[in-house]
């Protein structure tokens, strides 16, 4: 049957959804290919539906989904283009005004794509891309969600098997109440809604049962995961100990978290070592009076404390945060904050990116502004820092064993008078990525036992995926 085109934009939540997009459409007959389209690949007659899942977290974003929009336009002339995600939440009139082949449906009203897959098939024996994205726009996405301002059956996007993705993910947590000065998130994704607490431990045993060694826990902000369950109200750290208590050996990566999550109580339940020593913080700056600006619910010190007992409990574990520079009145003093804060916590890796105003959030009207030059020379100065820091991170693992999760297998390396080697790709416990050439058989998403042979500092200074060379012990 027609090839379906899926590409997505932003983070691992968009990842997670894309995936299980895929999968209504693998199981209703389609072929789905979830590679990004460029402008080298040769124009396709044959494909009938694209979709893109975009991001709106900066002006960056959203320029480039515009830009994809128009090349899936191009070398799919005659396919429908289905835009989704945030942007296409904020912005679905900008959107719908570049072709007349364009559908768009609302990220709040993502899970309506899994009506899609009967329609387009119904629709193939005479199919015209613009009819087929009008039928889109006035069938499905036309009304409003089941209870406005919430992402609708936000969970039904979900799937154990990936197609795009090595490591298995599960989402439990959804929109954010949080009304940060510089983010349209809340506005895209809506008010925060979380999975039952039995239908997240469902899906883990159904991952567990499949052969996953591991699954990663994604959420827009997991602090403000609540749910129910037998009289008991559970957030997050209550939820993964349920986890823990009723699986049997996988183990849990957590995508992200926020200072105030990082009590004693969660800190005794990380200690399980089924539990990955790799957290990302969302930090966003070092300086109080920058974070008070950002309305963040949190000062510096919450996050050298959360740090400190992260790096107490767990051995020299994978520490990772977010930073904003530029941020409307961010002085010099308050620059050298945040890299104080940085300094403090040892992060071993820092995404550092300069503030991008995002049109009708408080910051965006906030003045002082810096200007774009001087933010992008602390992003740099951040940048720099943290390229430093994970090379001394990986050399400290040189020689070391480690459990790892093989994520993929590039390309067989063919070495005369040798038999095939394979290369493959894997990512450590604490989220070291690592490349393994060996002639044994590995399968994807289980566990490997490797010693880190080498970093490779070059590839990390031009941020490749690749960080060191391992391999493989058991």
């Amino acid at each position: 049957m027609s090839i379906v085109r899926i590409e997505t934009l932003g983070c691992r939540l968009n990842q997670i959804e894309s995936e299980a997009a895929a999968r209504f459409f693998i199981d209703d007959g389609f072929s789905v290919d979830m590679k990004g389209v460029t402008s080298s690949v040769p124009e396709d007659t044959e494909t009938r539906l694209c979709i893109l899942n975009t991001c709106t977290v900066t002006q960056k974003a959203e320029q480039k989904a515009r830009r994809i929009i128009r090349l899936q336009l191009k070398k799919y002339p005659y396919a429908c283009v289905l835009v989704t995600g945030c942007y296409a939440q904020l912005n679905p009139a900008e959107i719908k005004a570049i072709d007349k082949r364009i559908a768009v449906i609302g990220g709040q009203i993502k899970s309506r794509i899994a009506e899609i897959p009967p329609l387009l098939k119904k629709n193939l024996s005479y199919f015209s891309s613009e009819n087929f994205a009008a039928l889109i726009n006035n069938k499905i996405s036309s009304s409003l969600p089941q209870k406005q301002g919430f992402p609708e059956a936000s969970f039904k996007l979900a799937t154990s098997s990936f197609v795009a993705h090595s490591r298995a993910s599960i989402k439990i947590q959804d929109g954010c109440n949080n009304s940060c000065t510089y983010c349209a998130i809340h506005l895209a994704r809506g008010k925060s809604v979380s999975i039952p607490v039995e239908t997240a431990l469902q899906r883990v045993l159904e991952l567990e049962e499949k052969g996953n060694d591991e699954v990663v826990i994604t959420t827009v902000n997991i602090g403000q995961y609540r749910a129910e369950y037998n009289g008991e109200v559970f957030n997050f750290t209550r939820l993964l100990k349920f986890l823990l208590e009723n699986t049997k050996k996988i183990a849990f990566r957590i995508s992200s978290l926020y200072p105030e999550v990082v009590t004693d109580e969660f800190c005794q339940v990380i200690k399980n070592p089924r539990v990955r020593p790799h957290f990302h913080l969302s930090v966003q700056s070092g300086s109080d009076k920058v974070l008070e600006c950002m309305n963040r619910a949190y000062k510096r010190d919450a996050v050298i404390t959360a740090c400190q007992k992260l790096s107490q409990v767990k051995d020299n574990p994978f520490l990772a945060c977010d930073i904003i520079t530029g941020f409307p009145g961010e002085s010099d003093e308050d620059f050298e904050q945040t890299m104080d804060l940085c300094n403090k916590c040892n992060f071993s890796w820092i995404h550092a990116f300069p503030y991008s105003e995002r049109p009708g959030t408080p910051a965006a009207i906030m003045k002082p502004k810096v200007p774009q030059s001087l933010s992008g020379e602390r992003a740099k100065k951040i940048t720099d820092f943290a390229i430093k820091n994970k090379i001394n991170y990986v050399k400290q693992f040189e020689g070391k064993e480690l459990t790892a999760i093989l994520e993929t297998v590039r390309r067989p390396l063919v070495m005369s008078g040798k038999s095939e080697t394979m290369i493959y790709h894997a990512v450590t416990e604490n989220f070291i990525h690592c490349e393994i050439k060996t002639d044994k058989p590995l399968t994807v998403n289980k566990s490997v036992h490797l010693r880190i042979v080498k970093t490779l500092p070059e590839r990390i200074l031009k941020g490749g995926e690749i960080e060191a060379l391992a391999e493989v012990i058991s």
